[in-house]
């Protein structure tokens, strides 16, 4: 059977009304994804007007602030007075060919396919609301934002999902089949690569065990710490914790032991990158995600990555990491954790296949590849077939 692979056409002429993240502060996926999709988009020729709440960062040209109020832990946005009209104006006066959500963006989202539909433009979603199997307190929460979102994305052009597990809950909530698709998200795996590092010298360190993303309750960084204290691990080892939220200043005061490290945020993207470079091994023990950003660019740098079930992750890691079980967490942390301890071996072959999956199945390019082709199929530019 002959296999059929789209490449898309020249895109000079695609004009994308980019609706998502920006800030100066805040270093999430929902923002990591919005820059590293805009910055290569543009590079590629297709010209984005990007849309979001950041009135101090619009420029007035191509980046625009609607007004609003961000909400449970700026997770959400509240959106102000008249923002529809004014997005209403911005796509018909910059002549947008596609409008492409970074959702969740704000409460404007269960009205924008009628308000794309009015002025006859395309919408595309790329649906980032967590998910998991096992109902916990935060499981139901989410589990009600999506159903909340099903019948604004069925009303969408596409939505982008960045895997199985997150098409068939979707599927089983309502959302047609036929607007669906499966594009993963994606990290550079250029510039997330393995290369030195002088994090072991800054850690004064032998070794280095890392967590990037939130510090927020459903994250369950405490769990981890305590985990890692509990294995007894030698001093030379550190556990650097990156990141803001709610729960950092208690577990600062609670945690006061050099082998473990707060960071903060850290909105410096090569100290990240060096940060990864020189760990062992990258912890995720959230009790629910959609696709960490964090995790694909630990496995790009060729870390060992132990992370729970839950979302897409599974569709990651499978062969090429460590599944935690959601419902017996610190059991599987602590037994991965001491034998990471214990064989350091373990990291490096489990780090080496990361990378392999990193550059093979979620590659910034094939994600970009992606959105181009479906642009051009929604503005009337077919993509071209090539058999290979």
């Amino acid at each position: 059977m002959t296999e059929i692979v789209t490449q898309p056409q020249a895109t000079s002429h695609i004009r994308v009304g980019w609706l998502g993240h920006k800030s100066r502060t805040i270093g999430d996926g929902l923002r990591t994804y919005s820059r590293e999709v805009t910055n290569g988009l543009a590079d590629r020729n297709v010209e984005v007007l990007f849309i979001h709440h950041e009135e101090s960062l619009a420029d007035g040209l191509s980046s625009f602030a609607l007004d609003g109020n961000p909400l449970f832990q700026r997770r959400f946005t509240l959106a102000g007075t008249g923002t529809r009209s004014k997005l209403e104006g911005l796509l018909r006066e910059h002549e947008v060919d596609v409008v492409h959500v970074s959702a969740p963006f704000s409460t404007l989202d269960f009205r924008l396919p009628g308000v794309c539909h009015k002025l006859g433009i395309p919408i595309v979603v790329t649906y980032h609301v967590p998910f998991a199997r096992e109902l916990s307190g935060w499981g139901a929460l989410a589990a009600f934002v999506n159903r909340l979102y099903v019948r604004a994305l069925s009303a969408c052009d596409r939505v982008i999902v960045s895997g199985q597990a997150q098409r068939q809950l979707l599927l089983s909530l309502g959302v047609p089949d036929h607007v669906m698709t499966v594009i993963p998200n994606g990290v550079d795996t250029d510039k997330y690569s393995p290369g030195p590092s002088v994090a072991l010298d800054t850690y004064d360190a032998d070794r280095l065990f890392s967590y990037i993303g939130r510090i927020d309750p459903e994250k369950r960084v405490e769990a981890l710490i305590q985990t890692f204290l509990d294995a007894s691990p030698p001093q030379s080892l550190r556990l650097v914790i990156a990141g803001d939220g709610v729960d950092l200043p208690r577990l600062r005061r609670g945690y006061q032991d050099r082998r473990i490290v707060f960071l903060g945020a850290v909105l410096d993207e090569q100290l990240r990158i060096d940060l990864l470079r020189a760990s062992d091994a990258f912890f995720l023990p959230s009790r629910l995600e959609a696709f960490s950003f964090a995790l694909l660019e630990a496995m790009a740098c060729g870390v060992a990555v132990a992370a729970t079930s839950v979302g897409n992750q599974s569709e990651a890691l499978e062969g090429a990491g460590v599944l935690l079980s959601n419902s017996r967490l610190r059991d599987d942390l602590g037994s991965t954790i001491r034998t990471f301890i214990e064989a350091p071996e373990r990291c490096q072959s489990l780090g080496a296949r990361a990378r392999e999956r990193a550059v093979e199945q979620f590659s910034l390019k094939a994600h970009l590849d992606g959105l181009i082709a479906l642009y051009g199929e929604l503005v009337g530019q077919p993509s071209q077939a090539v058999a290979i």
